[in-house]
């Protein structure tokens, strides 16, 4: 145990022994003052005695494992109580349990005595385990041998978890080399030689020791020059201009030959590539220091690496450095790729003519040779320098005309073979493909096509295909070629993300004419294809609205292509007014316009579109509107039937008018009558009253100057009728005096209020009176009778009021002709003679009824 544990022991004793009496002392066997190693998963026995009369028994002592924070008691299953002073406690370590275990003797009824303690530092690990496969490496430095021995092996997979110490034992005859290496679980070390041993006997082991017991590796004799590991040899690459298919390799060692012989492998590969060649290895075995590598590609550069072995030992060194070299020129072994792009004018066709380097160029392009022949005569020549940024040359060849094309690449060694493609007539031209679909996998972009939809006439045939793909931002178009035996491909040139392509598969068809052999292309099938869609990168915007009353015609811009992303799948279009719910309607990706309906009059509504492709949607700027009050020709509608109606209205009014002029000639122009010709105007008491009854717009009321309430109570009934109408109780209105009325100023135009269908404007009527007998009375005391003209003359102010007027009360009137007695016996009296004669009797009112144009009502 170190100082630390030592005193926390120390003072964990004083601790636990506070209070206690001299007599209490505890001991633990095993004992020791450092600490213990004790196995993992094996049982361990411990001994707690009681010494120097403590007391304290067996049956007081406690076991428990202790650590800086926890304290568990062990369970007295784990006892054995050897005496009255010792107990024993046997348990299977585990990594869980503390590092100290503790004795302690308390007993609680004994409350003055205080604990007695004591404990013991525990170490617990594994034994090491025995090394296996031990390997050892010397190194070569510069032009010797390390006398550093680096051996290798596997310590196993369990940690002792004590501290375990790996010592490296190396004999060379009589002399022992050994290096330790303090670890748990080392893997190698290192040991010095002083001076490497040659051509000699080397034996090696491991012994591995800890607390708790020790192992040893079995021992491995070698050669010593069978663990040195070389370094790679010095290389070096020479060139030769007349062979630009080959080069030389040279190299050398480090270590001369009598200390050390060694065998070397050579790997070469183009730049760029990891596919590696290498050169068997019995060409380059002891005593060669130069090989020369043939069959490669002019102007092509490659890498060149190295490596060697002590001869007949296993061990190589590493991969020399890389040395790069290029290969000479030599002539173009491929034609260059020539295409074409024609466009078609009216006529006229204008070709554009591009092309590609030999794909084994062999060097660098120089120049090209153009030459261009119209209708097998030759035509122009050119000669186009290859550090054009665009290789591109255009023409324009009539539609009725045929033109040949011919390329030829030059370098620095010579000329490439001739590529010629021929541009037939208008009407010459070649079936393409029937058909052709693509797709996307591992973002690639897949082409398939279908065979061709006529089969070639004969002496024609299918050379290759050519896949052309073009954005329409791409100033040229990238091609492809593929065999005839194939119908499907991927694309190589880098395609863009997020951009349209237009794909064109043309199958090339080749005829021999004129002596040499002529390559067509055919109709091209063309389809839009993406290798990674997306998001529009905005949406569309309503550019224009036509609003009505309950519908709005949309109209919006196709997204440019640029900002697409993908295909437009469909659109979307959101709508709403106020802070309703958003409403939305699908239309398909080619609309552009849409009338959405349903729409509420006069209202103000907000509209976006979103856009769509497989990858996601994006919505355009907001749009508001606000629908109309009226529908189209709603107004005019309006404007048309009130027209309509008003013309309606002044038709049936002018019939009516035309209908009842007479009735509209007496409102508007009443007829007056002519008072010098009316019935009071000749009723004269000195007149012979005739037997004949007045005219029809004339009634005749008899009554009773004495027995006025007589009269209307009980001889109404025996008053003349006009006509067919009914008597009605009203108060009748005379000149000169009062019937049976309770008022005598009550006039007739009083009564006429009543009537609906007459206004103050309606028929006034006269009244001449008529004196009678009646019940048996003297003539004395007749009273007067009333004859009524319907007149539709109003009164005058003097004759509604005769008070104000007494002077003219009578004015209108004068003698008459036509007025006739009921009676011959009865006398008439004039109107004066009436009232003076016949008082009003105004305690005694009664009822009077005279004929009404609208029937009788009670006045």
């Amino acid at each position: 145990m170190d100082t630390s544990h030592h005193w926390l022991l120390v003072l964990m004793l004083l601790h636990y022994a506070k209070g206690s009496n001299s007599s209490c002392v505890l001991k633990i066997l095993p004992d020791s003052k450092t600490k213990i190693p004790v196995e993992l998963e094996r049982n361990f026995t411990a001994t707690c005695h009681l010494q120097g009369g403590s007391e304290f028994t067996s049956n007081d002592i406690k076991w428990s494992f202790s650590n800086k924070e926890t304290t568990d008691i062990l369970s007295k299953t784990f006892y054995h109580k050897i005496n009255e002073t010792s107990v024993s406690v046997t348990v299977n370590l585990s990594k869980n349990m503390g590092h100290m275990l503790m004795c302690e003797a308390s007993r609680e009824s004994l409350t003055y005595m205080g604990k007695c303690a004591y404990g013991i530092y525990l170490d617990a690990g594994y034994p090491p385990m025995k090394p296996k496969n031990l390997t050892c490496i010397a190194l070569q430095r510069k032009k010797d041998i390390s006398p550093d021995l680096n051996c290798y092996w596997e310590p196993g997979l369990r940690d002792p978890l004590l501290a375990t110490n790996y010592t490296l034992y190396a004999q060379v005859g009589q002399d022992l080399y050994n290096s330790t290496c303090k670890q748990s679980l080392a893997r190698s070390c290192t040991v010095n030689l002083s001076t490497y041993p040659v051509h000699m006997t080397l034996k090696v082991w491991v012994e591995v020791k800890n607390s708790l017991g020790s192992e040893r590796s079995d021992e491995h004799e070698y050669d010593s020059l069978s663990l040195v590991k070389p370094n790679p040899p010095n290389v070096e690459v020479k060139v030769e201009e007349d062979f630009p298919t080959s080069f030389v390799v040279k190299w050398e060692y480090d270590i001369e030959d009598t200390t050390m012989r060694f065998s070397s492998a050579i790997r070469y590969c183009q730049v760029g590539s990891s596919d590696w060649k290498k050169v068997p290895e019995n060409y380059t075995n002891v005593h060669i220091t130069s090989y020369r590598l043939q069959s490669l590609e002019p102007y092509t550069e490659y890498v060149v690496q190295m490596r060697s072995i002590g001869e007949h030992y296993t061990i190589w060194s590493e991969w020399s450095s890389n040395v790069t070299v290029r290969t000479p020129e030599a002539k173009p072994a491929s034609p260059p790729d020539l295409w074409r792009i024609i466009q078609h004018t009216p006529g006229k066709r204008n070709v554009t003519l591009m092309w590609k380097p030999p794909v084994k160029a062999n060097g660098k392009m120089c120049n090209y040779s153009l030459i261009i022949s119209q209708d097998n005569q030759a035509f122009e020549s050119h000669v186009i320098k290859a550090d054009q940024l665009n290789q591109r040359y255009s023409l324009e060849v009539p539609p009725e005309e045929n033109a040949s094309i011919e390329i030829t690449a030059f370098n620095s060694a010579g000329g490439s073979p001739k590529t010629i493609l021929f541009i037939p007539r208008s009407n010459d031209e070649f079936l393409g493909v029937a058909s052709m679909r693509w797709w996307v996998h591992d973002g690639k972009l897949h082409v398939e096509w279908g065979p061709l939809k006529q089969h070639p006439p004969h002496g024609i045939h299918i050379s290759e295909y050519l896949l052309e793909w073009v954005n329409e931002k791409d100033v040229q178009p990238q091609w492809q070629r593929v065999p005839k035996n194939v119908n499907t491909t991927i694309l190589n040139g880098n395609l863009a993300k997020y951009k349209q392509y237009n794909i064109s598969v043309y199958p090339i068809y080749k005829f021999y004419y004129d002596g040499r052999w002529h390559f067509q292309a055919g109709t091209p099938v063309t389809k839009p294809a993406y290798v990674q869609q997306g998001a529009p990168e905005k949406g569309p915007t309503v550019t224009d609205t036509i609003s009505k009353k309950n519908s709005v015609t949309l109209i919006w811009e196709e997204i440019p292509l640029d900002h697409r992303y993908g295909f437009i799948q469909n659109y979307t279009i959101f709508y709403r007014t106020g802070n309703a719910e958003w409403q939305s309607v699908l239309v398909a990706a080619n609309i552009h316009s849409y009338v959405l309906t349903d729409l509420v009059s006069e209202r103000d509504y907000v509209v976006h579109i979103m856009a769509s492709t497989e990858a996601g949607s994006k919505n355009g700027t907001d749009f508001n509107f606000k629908t109309m009050k009226f529908a189209d020709g709603e107004v005019e509608m309006i404007v048309v039937l009130v027209c309509l109606g008003f013309l309606f209205l002044s038709v049936f009014t002018i019939m009516l008018c035309l209908r009842k002029r007479e009735v509209i000639k007496k409102l508007l122009w009443p007829q007056v009558p002519d008072p010098s010709d009316s019935s009071i105007a000749h009723w004269s008491p000195d007149f012979p009253v005739k037997t004949e009854m007045p005219k029809e717009d004339v009634s005749v009321v008899e009554v009773d100057v004495f027995d006025g309430k007589s009269l209307c109570e009980e001889d109404k009934v025996v008053l003349p009728l006009k006509k067919d109408k009914y008597l009605s109780e009203e108060h009748s209105s005379g000149i000169g005096g009062s019937s049976c009325m309770s008022s005598p100023r009550h006039s007739v135009s009083d009564s006429d209020e009543g009537d609906s269908g007459q206004t103050t404007a309606s028929t006034v009527q006269y009244s001449s009176v008529v004196a009678s007998g009646y019940k048996g009375q003297t003539p004395n005391h007749q009273p007067p009778t009333f004859a009524r003209s319907e007149s539709t003359q109003p009164l005058l102010d003097c004759e509604e009021h005769p008070e104000n007027h007494p002077g003219e009360r009578n004015s209108y009137f004068r003698r008459g002709r036509e007025l006739e007695p009921q009676s011959i016996d009865e006398p008439v009296f004039s109107a004066v003679q009436e009232e003076e004669a016949s008082p009003v009797v105004d305690d005694a009112p009664a009822l009077s009824y005279m004929p009404q144009q609208s029937g009788y009502r009670p006045q």
